[in-house]
């Protein structure tokens, strides 16, 4: 379970190709203080380390993964959002996160204003996911309130901290994103499907 709250970018070091899977290798401050079989959110997606050596860590995206998330798009000297699960104890500054997602988008608009950034994203709607305005949404494991929220778009406001600290500063339109809708929001449109009979 995640919160949404980016720790770092990490730089992604080595990609090697196994089979169907892809071995991510990352660079980040807080490799040194990892285990083996431990989870962390890589642009919002949930990936057990497998291997630890000084500075750096590998994760395994199976093939599933590779297809269904923007992790197959990953180039060496990326930088990637990392995020480690929550403890008991932590506040949820963001919301509930799973680090299972749900689809990806592509970014359409990033416009800047008075210091700040809006991105506006598109995605298929015919997999049954929405956003509502003020909701919450993660983008690439970023917890994000909605801002004009549409049947296939949405919009997020990004405020400079944000922008500097997560790969947000290297999108450009027609990046891939992640995304994960609210968990509430799925369940409530799963109930509202049943009950209308869809």
């Amino acid at each position: 379970m995640f919160s949404g709250i980016v720790e770092e970018a990490g730089k992604v070091v080595m990609l090697e190709k196994e089979k169907d899977n892809l071995n991510i290798t990352v660079n980040c401050s807080f490799a040194d203080k990892l285990k083996i079989d431990q989870s962390i959110a890589h642009n919002g997606v949930c990936l057990t380390v497998v291997n630890l050596k000084e500075g750096e860590y590998t994760v395994t995206a199976i093939k599933e993964t590779l297809q269904k998330t923007n992790l197959g798009l990953l180039e060496v000297g990326e930088k990637i959002n990392l995020e480690r699960s929550m403890r008991m104890e932590a506040l949820l500054d963001g919301h509930i996160v799973q680090g299972h997602v749900d689809q990806t988008a592509v970014c359409t608009s990033i416009e800047e204003v008075n210091g700040s950034w809006y991105f506006t994203f598109k995605y298929d709607p015919s997999l049954g996911n929405i956003t509502v305005e003020k909701g919450s949404v993660a983008v690439n494991g970023v917890s994000l309130t909605v801002v004009n929220s549409k049947d296939d778009e949405f919009s997020v406001a990004i405020i400079p901290y944000t922008y500097e600290h997560t790969n947000f500063h290297q999108f450009k339109v027609g990046t891939v994103v992640n995304l994960e809708f609210d968990i509430l929001g799925k369940y409530v449109t799963k109930l509202m499907k049943q009950y209308s009979g869809k």
